[in-house]
């Protein structure tokens, strides 16, 4: 199937607003800790290894680039 590249969030306001609210009384390092649980349960949702190689790949490059829309590859 592959990554979707394109913006795919339902509500990507709504989105951001629930996991900042998630995080809101965490030390950092509890948030760090959350979003590692949530990479983990969101990568058993994708499943397919190739995809995921993908993925940390394009988020590797996309940390090393100026700041830009996270999902986008432009």
């Amino acid at each position: 199937m592959g990554l979707i590249l394109t913006p795919n969030i339902e509500n990507p306001d709504e989105f951001y607003e629930i996991l900042t609210d998630a995080q809101r009384d965490m030390s950092d390092d509890e948030a760090n800790d959350m979003n590692a649980r949530l990479v983990l349960l969101l990568a058993n949702q994708v499943g397919k290894l190739d995809d995921l190689r993908e993925a940390i790949a394009l988020a590797r490059i996309s940390q090393q680039a100026p700041k830009r829309n996270p999902i986008s590859t432009s």
